[in-house]
């Protein structure tokens, strides 16, 4: 092995000494983020990133010669950390919003508009999800009877699925709750934490007294709160979003971050000045402090025989897997109606393959414009404890999506073109009281480690930038202690 880089020890000092050096380890969307707010507040930083390309489940491809995302493709706007990421690095004027947000979920055989007045699918307007037809009159007169219900007492987490059964039924749950909650976490609303996955209702889980009461009065000061504002829920990049990292990265370097691909870290050892990282090149690299932006498995192999408390606590995440499946058909072959709104989602208890289908050509003008006569699909399918399907072959899931899809929009022709993508062990499952677990980890983490990413603070591309930056400024905040 070379030998390490040396580094003045400035440990002692009482406010960050110039050079002070920092490894990221990871290098998706949380890697960079931190790398790059690093490299800008003055820190000599190395991003190190075992595969051989940056980004993550961030990434491009080319369906039918478009160029499409393969992992997610949109952000939530309403969060600053995302958009504001975008513009720094000079992303600013490809920022742009759905052509339409108008999705549906389908249903016993039809197609549902999306209730309106709901958050992640508990419902605040009962009229919305009335005409939307997804519950019949039993299950309406059920969710009706929430606000005479007795108070339904919560003493810490609970599951979102448990929580909200008990004060609306079931049906609310199977029908509108779980696709909108599995579309975003690939997991299950009964084995979900209420705090972590929709922390806005778990102060009237606390109250225990009506949830539809509780949603609308917060819907309500919500929409008086972005009176006069006009910024869409979700917005993306033209091109994709997973143009966004190798702008971050470039970014980075410009500032004077080393940001190195297809270099892993093999192990972790405590120096009197920081910490070693031995490298799976062969070489060494001595920093001052390292964040892990790193899924948990990864976090806690490296962590092993330096803070075993967070180590169990890491372990105790689990991960779903997912494939997104991305279709290009000939426009003329979807009939004279087109597409209906932006997408669709489909509810588990219908015993489905797909999950959701995304319209893209419909929600994106710049994809419309860059596929020309072509419309461009893309479904997604797995959840956690049923990746079974995962195993089949891209052909067998393709011909899946399509007889899924089928039922739902005319395809009068076969697609011109696919794209299987899996992304195994992708999303973090967060479970009841995880957010207990976090704390956990990071109050057992040695000085001079940070820990960020989907595991912990959040899984979407704005919370993952925000968990970056809060973890940089631990690390920093540590540095600056006398």
């Amino acid at each position: 092995m070379s030998s390490p880089t040396a580094f003045p020890d400035a440990s002692a000092s009482a406010s960050k000494p110039a050079g002070d050096r920092l490894a990221v380890v990871g290098g998706g969307i949380t890697g960079l983020a931190a790398a790059q707010a690093a490299a800008r507040d003055g820190w000599r930083v190395t991003l190190l990133e075992a595969d051989t390309r940056a980004g993550g489940k961030l990434a491009l491809g080319a369906v039918a010669g478009v160029q499409v995302d393969l992992g997610a493709e949109s952000l939530r706007a309403r969060r600053p950390e995302g958009t504001g990421l975008a513009r720094e690095v000079g992303l600013g004027e490809d920022v742009v919003h759905p052509a339409t947000t108008a999705a549906g979920i389908y249903s016993r055989g039809e197609l549902h508009p999306l209730p309106g007045g709901q958050i992640m699918g508990v419902p605040g307007d009962l009229r919305a999800l009335a005409a939307s037809g997804l519950l019949n009159a039993a299950a309406l007169a059920r969710v009706r009877a929430d606000r005479l219900l007795p108070r339904t007492p919560v003493e810490g987490d609970v599951a979102v699925g448990e929580y909200v059964a008990k004060r609306l039924g079931r049906e609310v749950v199977d029908r509108v709750v779980e696709p909108l909650l599995g579309g975003v976490y690939a997991g299950h609303a009964d084995r979900l934490s209420l705090a972590a996955t929709v922390p806005q209702l778990a102060a009237l889980a606390a109250a225990g007294t009506s949830l539809a009461n509780g949603v609308r009065d917060l819907l309500m000061t919500r929409s008086a709160s972005d009176a006069g504002t006009a910024t869409p829920v979700f917005a993306g990049i033209r091109g994709g979003v997973g143009r966004l990292p190798s702008a971050v990265a470039e970014d980075a370097r410009g500032h004077g971050a080393d940001v190195r691909i297809g270099t892993g870290v093999r192990t972790l050892i405590k120096t009197s000045g920081g910490w070693r990282l031995e490298l799976s090149d062969g070489t060494a690299l001595d920093v001052h402090a390292v964040l892990l932006a790193v899924p948990a498995p990864e976090a806690a192999r490296l962590l092993s025989g330096h803070a075993e408390t967070a180590v169990r606590q890491l372990g105790g995440i689990e991960y779903a897997s997912m494939a997104v499946i991305t279709l290009a058909f000939p426009a003329a072959a979807l009939g004279p109606e087109g597409l209906p709104g932006s997408g669709f989602l489909v509810p588990p208890v219908d015993g489905r393959t797909i999950k959701a289908a995304t319209f893209s050509t419909a929600k994106w003008p710049w994809m419309a414009h860059a596929a020309g006569n072509l419309v461009i699909l893309r479904t997604s399918l797995g959840r956690h404890g049923e990746e079974r399907d995962l195993d089949r072959d891209d052909e067998d899931l393709v011909k899946a999506a399509l007889s899924d899809l089928g039922e739902v929009i005319t395809m009068a022709a076969a697609p011109v073109d696919a794209h299987v993508q899996r992304w195994m062990s992708a999303l973090p499952q967060y479970a009841v009281g995880h957010l207990d677990r976090v704390a956990a980890i990071r109050a057992a983490l040695p000085a001079g480690i940070a820990v960020a990413g989907a595991a912990y603070d959040g899984v979407g591309i704005p919370a993952c930038i925000a968990s970056a930056r809060n973890a940089f400024d631990t690390i920093k905040e540590g540095r600056e202690q006398p």
